[in-house]
């Protein structure tokens, strides 16, 4: 099939190009029209988690009132007047007066007209407006006017809640999207990429089709966003997926196409050629990432959805480029490819004929004369990298670690000076039964006092319906909702507090709030993962048997692949726990590791792998398959393919490194991970352990069971029909 796909694209390249550019149309015309508004900030667990159960019973239980459910609030202080003075009211009033003139501003409160005495500091010196708006964008507005009222002599003022930190992370997001990963992986990719080809028109052709993949798959992205909840995240990963695959597929594809015409082939028939071995190679490696991906959608948690989702999306769209448009650009260019040649690089880039690697053949050749020691040498580095996964803590990183040029991280350290113990988001305990039973009642009692001595909860509120069947107790949690500590404690409160405090009563207790939201997102990533890890390591076994029709080869490559995957965990914990070598990396030193970063690091550098894996392994097989023993197949191997491998994954780290460089910590802990896990993978793994492995299975590589003799005979390279 891809051979006549290569055929036929190449002979008509211009129908082909016709129907991508109505394709590309198409997709524009989608994230106009469907995506925006469609992508949420909602980073919280699918279904129907413990929180969201609590949101819903005290929502339908209890009349809204806007002293207790609002999600923004406004800080104002003055070191020189009091809450009371003239100068002091008149500010506020003015500024209130501001705010309502948007016509975003809901249910906003005042001292001034409520009378409230919680909405002024204990020392007098500061207020609070609590307000809400209809839609999170509309925070904007109400964030200018705060930040212009900051640059007035004698007050400070700042703003923080939910809408202000969740337009904040989409701001970051976008600010990262554009500085990492566009302005800095695109040109590092293609400066590797000229390096790799030694010309400019070979170099750009990765590019263009890595681009075109991303602009069709926002488009798939838009409509499945106007379906189904996607995070605003879907877009970075997308992007810095699409450049990552993009490129690699058509890195092979071209790297093949000039190396069949080095074997002076008939431009079209090599074309022909590519679509024989290396177009094949990418339908498979294709396949075999966007499956890899699907273990995530089996994780009921928002963003993990979303970036798998991205993921697959942008992985068949670079997939199906690489199958047709870029057959299709090739028929056009032919020799023009290598227009352009970049001096001293480009007449040793062009040797075409014979593309093994002086440099990589000489490593491989070094392990292979000494394949014990060099297989535990390797295997002790990356065992000793892989120790520090023991003390993985997984958790969310929240408002505290956003930089202080943004409005929320401002407005919540100006809440916290001066009102310690406020918050937008307390934790909410809902009583669901059985409420009017004086012992349940009793019960929540003591709740409210316990928590009032332990110094992370304030003094708590309870309340009760009108009928009297639900009671919820509000109680403020202290510093940051996210946090360890106020993690720590709602998990303490869950487990042991309220069981133990309700015990032999009949009552339903659930705890809600944003704490309990980031808890129930914790353990909707965490939960799921052996069955994640069963299903990628069960399907990369399949595919690799089928593929080589060897059981040792498919279970060698998981091996491998899960070393890589420990040493990437130990290196995240050393750097981002442990806070070694993270001030070099410009990374924060924080106290968890995102919760959806281990797992997703897990799915995409066995995805990632597979490239290489099968792009390496076909040579191999492919001279083990003419005669050679496998000691010499594996030299040919590793040497013909190292260069392209090697410059494939330092795409890839470019494009990921353009995560980390970003101010978002997640981002930063997912793009060190990829960067570092496909670095060890191409060099370490690729170039001395698996050579190693090899030589010393000897035979026994190619074995397989008599029992699976029935298994279909896959080739991934074959000669052109």
């Amino acid at each position: 099939m891809t051979e006549r796909l290569a055929r036929a694209c190449s002979r008509h390249p211009w129908r082909t190009i016709g129907a991508w550019i109505a394709v590309v149309v198409l997709a524009f015309a989608a994230i106009a029209v469907l995506l925006p508004g469609n992508l949420t900030s909602n980073g919280s667990a699918a279904g129907n988690p413990e929180f969201r159960r609590a949101e819903r019973l005290e929502a339908s239980s209890f009349p809204f009132d806007p002293s207790r459910n609002f999600d923004n609030v406004v800080v104002i202080r003055s070191r020189r007047y009091r809450v009371t003075d003239p100068q002091f009211r008149a500010f506020v009033t003015a500024l209130a007066r501001e705010g309502r003139a948007t016509g975003k501003v809901f249910d906003a409160r005042l001292f001034y007209t409520t009378g409230d005495r919680t909405l002024v500091s204990a020392n007098r010196h500061a207020t609070l407006i609590t307000f809400n708006v209809a839609d999170t964008p509309d925070i904007k507005e109400i964030n200018r006017i705060v930040e212009r009222a900051d640059a007035r002599p004698g007050f400070d003022v700042g703003i923080t809640g939910n809408d202000v930190r969740d337009q904040d992370f989409t701001d970051l997001s976008q600010h990262d999207l554009e500085n990492g990963e566009l302005k800095f992986g695109l040109p590092a990719a293609l400066l590797i990429l000229l390096l790799v080809f030694g010309s400019v028109v070979a170099g750009f052709v990765p590019i263009a089709l890595a681009l075109i993949a991303i602009v069709v798959g926002l488009g798939l992205v838009a409509v499945v966003a106007s379906i189904w909840e996607l995070s605003i995240f879907v877009i970075n990963m997308l992007t810095g997926m699409g450049l990552a695959l993009g490129i690699d597929y058509s890195l092979f594809v071209v790297s093949r196409y000039r190396e069949e015409r080095g074997y002076d082939r008939e431009p079209l028939a090599a074309i022909e050629a590519s679509g024989a071995t290396a177009s094949r190679a990418v339908l498979f490696s294709g396949t075999a990432f966007v499956i890899a991906m699907l273990g995530m959608l089996i994780v009921p948690n928002t963003v993990m959805r979303s970036l798998a989702t991205g993921a697959i999306l942008v992985g068949v769209t670079s997939v199906a480029a690489a199958l047709t448009l870029l057959p299709a650009l090739l028929g056009l260019l032919r020799d023009r490819v290598n227009a352009l040649r970049i001096p001293f690089i480009g007449s040793a880039a062009a040797q075409h004929a014979n593309p093994e690697s002086r440099f990589w053949s000489g490593i491989v050749h070094g392990v292979l004369r000494r394949p014990a020691l060099s297989l535990f040498l390797a295997c002790s580095l990356l065992l000793a990298l892989a120790i520090p996964v023991f003390s993985l803590k997984i958790g969310a990183n929240g408002i505290s670690t956003l930089p202080d040029r943004f409005v929320s991280k401002r407005g919540f350290l100006l809440l916290q000076q001066s009102f310690p113990g406020a918050t937008t988001d307390p934790v909410r305990i809902v009583v669901a039964d059985h409420a009017s039973d004086p012992r349940v009642r009793a019960a929540l009692r003591r709740v409210r006092t316990k928590l009032a001595t332990n110094p992370e909860f304030g003094t708590g509120l309870i309340r009760y319906s009108t009928n009297g069947s639900v009671a919820a107790l509000d109680v403020p949690i202290h510093g940051d909702d996210a946090g360890t500590r106020a993690v720590a404690g709602v998990r303490e409160l869950r487990s042991t507090t309220i069981p133990q405090t309700f015990s032999g009563t009949d009552a339903t207790v659930l705890v809600g709030g944003r704490t309990a939201e980031n808890i129930d997102y914790f353990d909707s990533v965490s939960n799921p993962t052996p069955y994640v890890f069963a299903l990628v390591l069960g399907l990369t076994l399949v595919l690799l048997t089928l593929a080589f029709r060897s059981i040792v080869i498919a279970l060698t490559a998981i091996a491998l692949n899960l070393l890589s995957v420990g040493a990437a965990y130990g290196l995240l914990v050393l750097v981002f726990l442990k806070g070694i070598g993270n001030g070099i990396f410009g990374f924060q030193h924080v106290a968890v590791i995102e919760a959806w970063v281990p797992l997703f690091l897990f799915a995409v550098l066995f995805g990632l792998s597979m490239d290489y894996q099968v792009f390496l392994l076909s040579r191999i097989k492919e001279r083990y398959d003419l005669g050679h023993d496998t000691r010499a197949a594996v030299a040919w191997g590793v040497g013909s393919t190292a260069r392209i491998i090697t410059g494939a994954a330092l795409i890839i780290v470019a494009v990921f490194t353009g995560f980390a460089r970003g101010d978002l910590v997640q981002f930063q802990q997912m793009g060190f991970g990829v960067a570092v896990a496909l670095l060890i993978d191409a060099t370490i793994i690729r170039s001395v352990i698996l050579p190693a492995a090899m030589a010393l299975l000897g035979r026994w590589n190619w074995y397989l069971p008599t029992w699976l003799g029935w298994l279909p005979r896959i080739q991934i390279e074959r000669a052109p029909a």
